[in-house]
């Protein structure tokens, strides 16, 4: 039973179409299947558009929601108390929690005491696996398919928990190409490297963007993440790798750039050409969060619903 979402290696194909479905209706029109329901949201770090999809997703299906923005400072964890004790306390109060924690593990630590099922929001270097979820959703609309796609993954990979998350999932598709474009300094770990050797997926490394650019259908940019590295890496780092009005038209007009958001200097498009050219899907992305999630709670709260977990 998918009791917990701790990592997108739970996901299969089969639970995937699934999710696309349901949101697809959802999207379509609301259902309010979660009356009753309580969902807790407890980020120990920053976030807009998680929390506050997670939020409307549970009030659009008659849930509701009790949250803290920032638990790091504004909870009992400032006076010391474990994040194990928070969960034990909090599970008692809801029907769900969706954690955001600086720390790698923690929602696997927090689901083994939760009365109540975790949705891990992010997890220090770790994982995003709802992010993941949402990209790969927005890549079957925008493609009508998760096979046989070329991938460039852009920036800090080695601190990117989006990225992580869905080199997971698109690893369960066959005939995809991932190009992971980063400074040597912050390339794409070699946990994920032996998991796509694992499943067959072709993959590549490099350092020079414009030179992946023509021959791929997705570029998936991300920032640095300044907030999880050395200050010698940030610098290091810091402004090579950017999507601007040059370097756009080597994009073919068929393939879409995402990002996680937020975005900084890593894009620097006019506003115009984000409205307006179909290439630039990322806010599209972002919108599809809260349908996935809407489907992902109806999911994970209403039992009939379940699915197997498989690693």
């Amino acid at each position: 039973m998918l009791n917990h979402v701790i990592e997108s290696q739970q996901f299969t194909p089969e639970i995937l179409l699934e999710l696309f479905k349901r949101a697809d209706e959802l999207r379509v029109k609301t259902d309010l299947c979660l009356i009753g329901k309580i969902l807790a949201t407890l980020f120990y770090e920053p976030s807009t558009r998680t929390r506050l999809s997670f939020d409307s997703a549970m009030h659009k299906l008659g849930g509701r929601v009790i949250s803290t923005e920032n638990a790091k400072e504004f909870s009992s964890a400032i006076k010391g108390e474990s994040l194990v004790d928070t969960i034990r306390i909090v599970s008692s109060y809801c029907d769900c929690i969706v954690l955001r924690h600086y720390d790698t593990g923690a929602a696997l630590e927090a689901s083994k005491v939760s009365k109540v099922p975790i949705i891990n929001a992010g997890d220090g270097k770790g994982q995003h696996p709802t992010q993941a979820l949402l990209d790969v959703y927005t890549i079957y609309r925008e493609f009508e398919r998760l096979e046989n796609l070329k991938i460039a993954m852009v920036g800090d990979l080695a601190s990117g928990r989006t990225v992580r998350s869905l080199c997971y999932l698109l690893g369960k598709f066959p005939g995809n190409k991932i190009i992971f474009v980063s400074p040597e300094n912050l390339e794409m770990s070699d946990d994920i490297k032996e998991y796509l050797k694992k499943k067959n997926v072709e993959f590549v490394e490099e350092t020079v963007l414009d030179k992946v650019l023509p021959d791929i259908n997705i570029v998936y940019m991300t920032r640095i993440q300044k907030e999880r590295i050395s200050l010698q890496d940030y610098k290091k780092a810091k402004g090579k790798y950017v999507i601007n009005q040059l370097n756009f038209q080597l994009i073919k007009k068929n393939s879409r750039i995402m990002h996680p958001l937020p975005h900084v200097e890593e894009i620097d498009l006019p506003i115009d050409v984000e409205q307006i050219d179909k290439r630039v899907a990322y806010f599209r992305q972002a919108e599809n969060g809260l349908y996935i999630r809407m489907a992902l709670l109806d999911l994970i709260l209403n039992k009939e619903n379940c699915f197997e977990e498989s690693y």
